[in-house]
């Protein structure tokens, strides 16, 4: 089973999106992308919280054991 982490080898800021990526089988470029999206069309609030909430929970890719 499949566990989503934060990125180890593809991150920018803390590993999320491309935590997400890896977990999607997408690039991470798409992944951060639609994040900056959302970001504008949101007003940042929402996704920028979303963003700090998922970095703070999720695990490091080398953290977690299968």
């Amino acid at each position: 089973m499949k566990k989503l982490v934060r990125s180890q080898s593809n991150r920018m800021l803390a590993g999320v999106c491309g935590g997400i990526a890896d977990y999607f089988n997408v690039d991470p470029t798409l992944i951060r992308i639609v994040s900056v999206l959302l970001f504008f069309v949101t007003a940042g609030f929402p996704v920028l919280v979303a963003y700090i909430a998922l970095a703070i929970i999720m695990p490091n890719e080398g953290d977690v054991t299968e």
